[in-house]
């Protein structure tokens, strides 16, 4: 559980559908998250940072969901800084427009939180695997056009959201190079290893923004929330996806708040700055295989997905 005497300053989270803006230390101010919809855990990350003064910008892709989500953690946080913004991550000129944008209207950029958690078939407007360019090349672009902000605001935080199921991903750089996917199917079974291989891109993507990161008072964590009762199956189903949701729900998922908490932990915490670039998870610092911490791999995931996004 996170402290209430924290008091943030700026801070911002970014979700597929949804984006929060507020700051970390104890005297942040704004803080933007990142997450696949405006509901589950990236809703009850922006409601705690809102009930603890934190200005939040929520974006999403949806304008009717994200006035919604926005509407609804004012009422219940009492804050009014909590702010809507709109934000498509299956797109990079949208992605771009939303940076644009928030670079003239906002002043401070303390905690950069990418929690997007898509699982479905289909491209993004790039051409890009869905799946691949919701969860790793869209926060990986946001956060490097952002990176100069969150600079000039250190000290400050990228927190990644990624998940447990990292552990049973892979990177298969012969088929990103050329299909512009993490791996070829499309029943709920290969979309559930898509995801897998997602969530390690978001672990080896906080491992090697660490090493660039070093000594710029910028430091990044990656986490695993638990599963929680949102909506990241939604768009799954069949046998093999109703027997994983009904492990879920009776083994592992928790409530949205809780599942928050670890996220809360790394935005938060005091004192975690010399683990930059780990992973976390029930609020702890936990090991990952060795695909997840190569060097050569992180490096070079890095380097295809800059060219992706036009930065090399």
């Amino acid at each position: 559980r996170i402290s209430n005497q924290l008091q943030p300053r700026a801070l911002i989270g970014v979700m597929y559908c949804l984006c929060l803006i507020f700051c970390l230390s104890r005297f942040c101010k704004a803080a933007l998250c990142q997450t696949s919809s405006n509901t589950g855990i990236g809703k009850a990350t922006a409601l705690a940072l809102a009930l603890r003064g934190a200005r939040v910008i929520v974006a999403c892709r949806s304008k009717q969901r994200g006035e919604d989500a926005a509407k609804d953690i004012r009422r219940e946080s009492g804050n009014d800084e909590v702010v809507f913004m709109q934000l498509d991550l299956a797109s990079m000129k949208a992605i771009r427009s939303f940076v644009e944008t928030f670079l003239k209207t906002e002043s401070r950029l303390d905690v950069l939180i990418n929690n997007a958690g898509l699982a479905t078939a289909g491209r993004t407007e790039d051409g890009l695997g869905m799946v691949f360019g919701v969860n790793h090349i869209g926060p990986f672009l946001l956060t490097n056009l952002l990176l100069d902000r969150l600079k000039e605001c250190a000290p400050s935080r990228v927190v990644n959201v990624s998940s447990i199921g990292h552990s049973m991903g892979t990177i298969d750089f012969n088929c990103i190079n050329t299909h512009k996917r993490l791996a070829l199917g499309t029943s709920n079974r290969d979309i559930f290893k898509i995801y897998c291989h997602s969530k390690l891109c978001n672990v080896l993507f906080t491992h090697e923004l660490a090493k660039r990161l070093k000594g710029m008072g910028v430091t990044c964590y990656s986490l695993h929330p638990g599963s929680v009762r949102s909506e990241l199956g939604r768009d799954l189903n069949g046998t093999f996806m109703n027997i994983l949701k009904c492990i879920s729900k009776v083994l592992i998922q928790t409530d949205e708040m809780s599942g928050a908490q670890t996220t809360l932990h790394c935005t938060l915490q005091e004192g975690i700055e010399p683990l930059s670039g780990r992973y976390f998870s029930d609020c702890k610092l936990q090991d990952v295989k060795a695909e997840a911490k190569d060097d050569e791999i992180a490096r070079k995931l890095w380097d295809v997905s800059e060219r992706l996004c036009g930065m090399a």
